[in-house]
């Protein structure tokens, strides 16, 4: 499947940054542009998400091969993977079980491990709503009994788009996803991977939680795991120059030349 995919920079190193489930490629242009990193940056719709193409399948396995059918296209043996939520376990399956095209790994507030749920009232809110209201605020009133917070209301909110005809739709596959929720909430798993890794926790999110390090120092040996302060699970939103200055830290002495 070919991605929708935006390209920031040019040169080595090369750098693909892959979003959570509701986002899209613009999630992280922010903090890219914070980086002031040498190389070419690729924020990427995941399939049934933004631009990219929608389908009925929605597991790790197709996600990670779209990457490396992006790369392929694009002329790239292998890149730095930065992954957040689904996004980070996209990449953690790409390292785990095709190392050779991973230089290295930053996971954002996810761990590999199956998790239970979680977005009950997000999918109760998205497919409840009332899309033939005239203006984005009427959208938004809907979501709010649903979801308090206005931060996430907003995020969500990214995914509302017009037709030609000036009606509202939601750009994501909203069925298609939430019919393949599981898939989404599985483990990844996979070959030990050796290279460098870097999982950014969240301070106040139980999405990646103290008793998981065990299972990530397993499956990456060379893992640091650092806490993003003041941080729930959407750690480049809520502590942004944090992240962007554990990437550098990350990222800069050992791969400017990579």
């Amino acid at each position: 499947m070919r991605l929708y995919f935006e390209r920031l920079g040019g040169g080595e190193p090369i750098y693909v940054f892959l979003h959570g489930l509701f986002g899209n490629a613009d999630n992280w242009r922010s903090v890219v542009k914070q980086l002031d990193l040498a190389g070419t940056f690729y924020l990427v719709d995941a399939r049934n998400h933004g631009r990219s193409p929608h389908t009925s399948s929605h597991t790790y396995a197709e996600q990670a091969q779209d990457v490396l059918e992006l790369l392929g296209s694009e002329g790239h043996s292998s890149a730095h993977l930065l992954g957040h939520s689904m996004g980070g376990k996209t990449a953690m399956y790409l390292a785990l079980n095709f190392p050779e095209f991973v230089r290295s790994l930053v996971v954002g507030d996810i761990a590999p491990r199956a998790y239970s749920g979680g977005h009950e009232a997000v999918w109760q809110a998205l497919r409840q709503a009332d899309l033939s209201v005239k203006r984005r605020e009427e959208v938004e009133a809907q979501l709010a009994p649903f979801i308090p917070d206005k931060g996430v209301r907003q995020f969500l909110l990214k995914n509302l788009a017009r037709d030609a005809q000036g009606r509202f739709y939601w750009r994501i596959n909203l069925e298609g996803l939430y019919a393949a929720y599981p898939a989404i909430l599985a483990a990844v798993s996979g070959r030990p991977y050796m290279g460098p890794a870097l999982f950014l926790r969240g301070e106040h999110s139980d999405y990646l939680r103290p008793e998981d390090e065990l299972e990530i120092k397993a499956l990456f040996p060379r893992a640091a795991i650092e806490v993003v302060p003041q941080a729930g699970h959407w750690i480049h939103v809520d502590s942004p120059t944090y992240v962007v200055q554990a990437l550098r830290r990350f990222w800069a002495p050992h791969f400017m030349a990579a």
